[in-house]
């Protein structure tokens, strides 16, 4: 039996695409804020913009699965 190719993924909507962008220039500059600015070194400024990151993932990720058990 030959199955259906599977339909395309949903595309993205351009406001997703914005605060993601957004996001990611944050996280950078709150990178950069740290190393250069309070100079808490480059380790630790890696350290606390990767952890702000996993945190700003877990919300969106928390959020996306309450919208969906809502359909």
């Amino acid at each position: 039996m030959v199955q259906p190719p599977p339909e395309p993924p949903a595309e993205v909507s351009r406001v997703t695409v914005f605060w993601y962008g957004l996001l990611a220039v944050s996280l950078l500059g709150w990178f950069f804020w740290g190393w250069l600015v309070l100079q808490q070194g480059f380790v630790d400024s890696v350290g606390e913009a990767l952890g702000a990151g996993f945190a700003l993932l877990l919300v969106v990720s928390i959020i996306g699965t309450l919208r969906r058990s809502r359909r």
